[in-house]
């Protein structure tokens, strides 16, 4: 049924629990996991002294990078390949141009943004779910 399922993440709780739960779908339908996270490019902008800003302007496309690795390596844990797909942009349409392209079953995102003034100014799940090609998932964290 859910063959190719594409999740979004970032590096908070919610993301985690979709991951978890992209995870788990996947194993039961022996299907393919895409795991995708947007990120802005960051120019290299520190004043001296500034190590961390510095460290952190050094590329958001290698923390992005990090992120994929470790969420591929949970799924390989698994027993799930997984596909990575590091996109510069808004989550939202990083997320449903993935399940565009690969032709997705569904899409899994994480509950971050759906209480409090988000929900009403616009999430990534509430986008995701407007212009999903597919069916979506929104995983629930407290």
């Amino acid at each position: 049924m859910f063959e190719t399922v594409v999740v979004g993440a970032d590096d908070s709780p919610t993301a985690a629990e979709a991951v978890r739960q992209a995870i788990e779908l996947v194993k039961l339908t022996g299907g393919r996991l895409h795991i995708v996270t947007a990120y802005k490019p960051q120019q290299l902008t520190s004043e001296p002294g500034e190590m961390d800003t510095l460290l952190k302007s050094l590329g958001s496309h290698h923390l992005a990078d990090s992120l994929l690795a470790d969420l591929r390596s949970r799924a390989r844990v698994a027993g799930v390949d997984a596909e990575t797909h590091p996109l510069t942009g808004a989550p939202a349409d990083a997320i449903c141009q993935v399940a565009s392209e690969v032709k997705a079953d569904l899409i899994v995102v994480g509950n971050k943004g759906m209480t409090g003034m988000r929900r009403i100014l616009g999430s990534v799940p509430n986008s995701v779910a407007h212009q999903a090609p597919c069916a979506v998932l929104i995983a629930f964290t407290s």
